[in-house]
């Protein structure tokens, strides 16, 4: 086997590996970020004592 090939196949992979993570760490920020307002939403709507059934339409 080719000495060179082993180093870059090892490159590749751990390029893989750290720009999944990146990502994984990106979406989820985002999402928790997205959540977090949907749930300030909601607790200013209920707050607000808008009833259930015209929030619905």
């Amino acid at each position: 086997m080719n000495p060179h090939g082993h180093a870059f196949w090892w490159l590749v992979a751990a390029f893989c590996c750290v720009w999944y993570s990146t990502v994984t760490v990106y979406v989820a920020i985002k999402g928790a970020r997205d959540i977090r307002g949907m749930l300030g939403r909601l607790a200013r709507t209920k707050r607000a004592g808008e009833p259930d059934s015209e929030r619905a339409r």
